[in-house]
C-alpha cells in the first residue's frame, strides 16, 4: 500500500495549492477564498521510486457550525487515515488560535506529523518562522506551495522511512471500474445518494444549494467489483452564475460528464423537472454517456403529485426513453440499491460489439419489413452495416442516397437496433454513408454513345419509312 500524506490546516494556507503540486494536477480547485475545499480529495503521485496518496481536507477553525462542522469532520476523518499528516500553517499571518486547536489534536492522536510553513516566499526564513517553533510538533518546515520552492525536498524526506516500490510491482496506472458520474442541480440530494451508494458518510451533506464545489472521486468495490463515484457541483442556469468559484465548479461537473462511463442523472419530485434539468440531461447526450435516472425525495410525496411527476417525465423526457427510471429516496435509501443494476446493463450495453454480419442482417430485416423511402423516383437502398465504436456505439450504414434519409426513418431504424440488440441506457448513433460508383468517371461517355446509336436507329427507321 503507498502511504497516505493528509494536508490539515485552517482555511486559506495553501492545501489544494500543495495537493495540486504533489499529484501534478490542477484537480484540486484553487482560489484566495477561504473554505473553498469542503470533501476529502484524493490523488495519487510519485517522487522517484515511491509512490503516494494524498488526501486535501477542507480548513479546520476550530469554532465551526453548520456546514462547517461538516467540513470539519471530514478533515478528521483525514487524519485518522493518514500515515503522515502535513499541518500546513501560514508564514504570512503568523500563529493563531485555531493553528493551535489543530496541533493539540494531532498530539492527541499521535500522528506522524510535519509542520509545515507555507507561503514564504519573499520572506525571512527563519523569522517566518519563529512564532510556530512554541507550538510543540519539531521544526518547522519552510515552502512555497505557489511555486514549488522545497516541496519535493520535504517529499523526500517525509517518504525517507517508506521502501521504494518493487520494479516487478506494476505501478498504479489510474483508477479502474466503472466510473458513476451523479449529476444534477443544486440541492437535488446528489451528495446523499452518493453517500447512500458507498454506505458511509464520504462527503458533506448538508441542506444548502452549492454544498459540493468540487468533483469528487472516490473509488470503492461492490461485491469484488471496481467502481469509481464522482459527485459533482450542482449546475445552474448560467444567468444565475456570479461567482467565480462556482463558474469552475461547473467546469469541472461538465468535465466530470464527459468523463464519466454511465452519468445518474439525479432529479427533485418535489420541485419537479424544470428547464435546467433538460438542459442538463441534452449534454449528457450529446456527450454520448450511458445515462439512468433517478427520481429522488419520493418517500412522502402524495399520490396526486407522484402522478403528475410521472407524466411531466413521461411527456417532456421522451428524447431519453433509452434511459432507466428509478424513483429513490437517498435519505432512507429507499430503491437506491436498483440503480446498480441500470448502471452495469447500461456501462455493458455502451461497449457492446456487435459482428457485422449480424447488423447487416438486422439492417436487412428491418427495410424489409419497411422499405425506405422514394427519392426523384428513386428507392433509398441500404445495403450493410457495421459497427463503428463504443461508448456510444457507432453504427455505420452503407447505401445509396443515404443524405436523403428522413429523420423518421433514422429514428424506425434506431428503435429496431435498440430491440434487436437489447441495448438500454445508452444512446446509439448512426452515421449514414452513400457508396460512389466507380465507374461514374465513364459515364458521361457511356450516356453519349447511347445518344448516338439511338440516333442512328433513328435515322434508319425514317429511311425505311420513305422507301
Amino acid at each position: 500500500m503507498n502511504p497516505v500524506i493528509a494536508l490539515v490546516g485552517r482555511p486559506n494556507v495553501g492545501k489544494s495549492t500543495l495537493f495540486n503540486r504533489l499529484t501534478r494536477t490542477r484537480d484540486a480547485l484553487v482560489a484566495d477564498f477561504p473554505g473553498l475545499t469542503r470533501d476529502r480529495k484524493y490523488g495519487n503521485g510519485m517522487l522517484g521510486g515511491k509512490a503516494y496518496t494524498v488526501i486535501d481536507t477542507g480548513g479546520i477553525s476550530g469554532d465551526e457550525a453548520g456546514i462547517d462542522a461538516a467540513m470539519a469532520e471530514q478533515s478528521l476523518q483525514a487524519i485518522d487515515e493518514a500515515d503522515i499528516v502535513l499541518f500546513m500553517v501560514d508564514g504570512r499571518s503568523g500563529l493563531n488560535v485555531a493553528d493551535e486547536a489543530i496541533a493539540n489534536h494531532l498530539r492527541i492522536n499521535q500522528k506522524k506529523t510535519w509542520l509545515v510553513v507555507n507561503k514564504t516566499d519573499g520572506l525571512e526564513e527563519h523569522s517566518a518562522m519563529a512564532d510556530f517553533w512554541q507550538i510543540g510538533l519539531g521544526s518547522p518546515y519552510p515552502i512555497a506551495a505557489a511555486h514549488g520552492r522545497n516541496v519535493t525536498t520535504l517529499i523526500d524526506e517525509v517518504l525517507t522511512p517508506f521502501p521504494e516500490r518493487d520494479a516487478d510491482i506494476p505501478a498504479d496506472t489510474g483508477t479502474k471500474g466503472i466510473r458513476i458520474g451523479v449529476i444534477g442541480r443544486p440541492n437535488v440530494g446528489k451528495s446523499t445518494l452518493v453517500n447512500r451508494l458507498l454506505g458511509e458518510d464520504r462527503v458533506v451533506v448538508f441542506d444548502e444549494a452549492g454544498t459540493t464545489r468540487d468533483a469528487i472521486e472516490i473509488p470503492f468495490e461492490r461485491r469484488g467489483e471496481p467502481y469509481v463515484l464522482v459527485d459533482t457541483a450542482g449546475v445552474r442556469r448560467r444567468k444565475n452564475v456570479s461567482e467565480t468559484t462556482e463558474k469552475f465548479s461547473i467546469i469541472k461537473a461538465l468535465e466530470a460528464i464527459k468523463e464519466c462511463h454511465v452519468a445518474v442523472m439525479v432529479l427533485d419530485a418535489r420541485s419537479g423537472l424544470v428547464e435546467q434539468d433538460l438542459h442538463l440531461l441534452d449534454y449528457v447526450l450529446t456527450s454520448g454517456r450511458a445515462l439512468v435516472l433517478a427520481v429522488n425525495k419520493w418517500d412522502g410525496l402524495e399520490s396526486e403529485a407522484k402522478d403528475k411527476m410521472r407524466t411531466e417525465i413521461k411527456r417532456r423526457l421522451g428524447f431519453a426513453d433509452y434511459a432507466d427510471l428509478h424513483f429513490i429516496s437517498a435519505l432512507h435509501g429507499t430503491a437506491v440499491g436498483d440503480l446498480y443494476p441500470s448502471i452495469e446493463r447500461a456501462f455493458a450495453s455502451a461497449n457492446s460489439h456487435w459482428s457485422t454480419n449480424r447488423l447487416t442482417n438486422i439492417l436487412r430485416d428491418a427495410v424489409e419489413q419497411h422499405p425506405a423511402p422514394m427519392i426523384n423516383g428513386r428507392r433509398i437502398k441500404l445495403r450493410m452495416a457495421h459497427q463503428g465504436g463504443s461508448n456510444p456505439p457507432i453504427i455505420v450504414v452503407h447505401g445509396n442516397q443515404t443524405e436523403s434519409l428522413p429523420e423518421a426513418y433514422k429514428r424506425y431504424l434506431t428503435n429496431i437496433f435498440r430491440k434487436v440488440l437489447k441495448v438500454r441506457g445508452t444512446p446509439i448513433r448512426f452515421e449514414f454513408r452513400s457508396g460512389k460508383n466507380p465507374y461514374d468517371h465513364m459515364s458521361g461517355a457511356s450516356d453519349r454513345e447511347k445518344a448516338k446509336k439511338r440516333e442512328l436507329n433513328r435515322t434508319k427507321e425514317s429511311r425505311r419509312s420513305r422507301r
